[in-house]
């Protein structure tokens, strides 16, 4: 097709996705130890009674951030301390306004054995989560997706295909987004998006906060229950 004297097309990006990648400043003294921690609390007692027991993942309650342990007071603050950054970053709020708001957030941690993965699921009543990697062992050789987290896309679903869409160019072209989880580093989307664990083929233990975020106007005085 000819496009001499053809109209100049103005092209941008719509519908665009947030994704953060955080690497907080956390020593990886207090790794090991938030790792021992959470190993030893890793108890019938403390697990999530709402999901199918599972030997090859535990999943806790959402009650980390209330433990008085310093370890979990030190992760709680280098957590939300790098997340407010990136969310500020997306909004039209100035820094003034945005320290105004309260933040709200409720934590989990799950281990992760070998062959064993969190599936696909999204998060309610929150507008934001943070997945934090305490610990990971290394990806075994021809198997990079081992132990990522998978973001899966969705605006896409319904598009038909051609000989043209199904070959878009970034960022138009659809296609799950991967993270690979580091000792340190944390993610940061959107709760609604459906993400998942994939298969952790490594020789040791994935262990990894979550974190559910919201944010209140000042004096805002309800909001739906977690």
């Amino acid at each position: 097709m000819a496009t001499a004297n053809l109209p100049a097309a103005s092209l941008i990006p719509i519908f665009a996705t947030p994704f953060a990648e955080v690497a907080l400043p956390v020593e990886s003294a207090l790794n090991d130890a938030l790792a021992a921690l959470l190993a030893a609390r890793a108890t019938e007692e403390r697990r999530d009674p709402a999901r199918q027991r599972d030997p090859l993942c535990y999943v806790s309650r959402e009650d980390l951030f209330d433990w008085p342990d310093e370890t979990v007071a030190a992760l709680r603050s280098e957590l939300l301390a790098g997340l407010c950054p990136a969310v500020l970053a997306t909004t039209l709020h100035t820094e003034a306004a945005f320290d105004q708001l309260g933040l709200q957030a409720r934590a989990r941690f799950a281990i992760i054995h070998a062959d064993g993965c969190l599936p696909a699921e999204n998060l309610v009543l929150a507008s934001w989560c943070a997945i934090y990697c305490v610990a990971a062992p290394p990806a075994p050789s021809g198997r990079a997706d081992s132990g990522v987290l998978r973001l899966y896309e969705s605006r896409l679903g319904g598009m038909f295909a051609d000989a043209t869409t199904w070959c878009l160019r970034p960022p138009f072209a659809g296609g799950h987004h991967l993270w690979q989880p580091k000792p340190g580093s944390m993610a940061v989307f959107p709760a609604h998006l459906a993400h998942e664990i994939a298969l952790n083929r490594g020789g040791g233990d994935l262990v990894l906060v979550r974190v559910r975020i919201r944010f209140a106007n000042p004096g805002q005085q309800e909001a739906p229950p977690w």
